[in-house]
């Protein structure tokens, strides 16, 4: 039996569907004029929001600086990579933009990193705290070898005058 290309007869619409409902990464068409034209279930669920709730509205009420997508559109280039954090959804993402020439809009694939961004605070934090930590060990370490050496070096004064009085005591020095 021959090698076939089953790609055309997998690539239906219902399989395009399934796969734009059960993408874990946020999808969003913008037209020319920035505003939502298609959202996955993903990115509803990033912006806490349902489809009908998004769909007609400009970028900008949604997310805030849309200076991205803008030159994405209009210099028709690849923005990629670009992490963001929108506060308002508690969300973090890493944006994937491209121009979609035929019909003058613009993609968006959000990939949710929020997770990461947290981990990577507490992380940051617990070194920050570490670092106070041993800092602190090592100053009152310094602190007690200086009562220590303050404590000997007047032990060794009283001992010699101590000596010296025994001495003296003794007589002359008798070698």
């Amino acid at each position: 039996m021959e090698n076939q290309d089953l790609t055309p007869n997998l690539l239906t619409p219902n399989l395009w569907k399934l796969l734009w409902d059960y993408d874990p990464n946020g999808l969003l068409v913008l037209d020319g004029e920035l505003c939502v034209r298609v959202v996955n279930p993903a990115l509803c669920r990033m912006l806490k929001c349902d489809p009908e709730g998004l769909v007609g509205r400009a970028a900008g009420e949604l997310l805030g600086d849309v200076s991205d997508f803008r030159r994405a559109l209009h210099d028709q280039c690849e923005v990629v990579g670009e992490e963001v954090h929108y506060p308002r959804y508690d969300l973090t993402v890493r944006k994937v933009l491209f121009p979609v020439a035929e019909g003058n809009v613009v993609a968006g694939i959000f990939v949710d990193v929020t997770r990461e961004r947290k981990q990577r605070e507490e992380l940051e934090a617990l070194r920050r705290k570490t670092a106070r930590e041993v800092r602190a060990v090592v100053d009152e370490q310094m602190r007690v070898a200086q009562e220590i050496a303050g404590l000997l070096g007047e032990r060794t004064a009283e001992t010699k005058v101590s000596l010296l009085r025994l001495l003296a005591l003794l007589g002359p020095d008798r070698d």
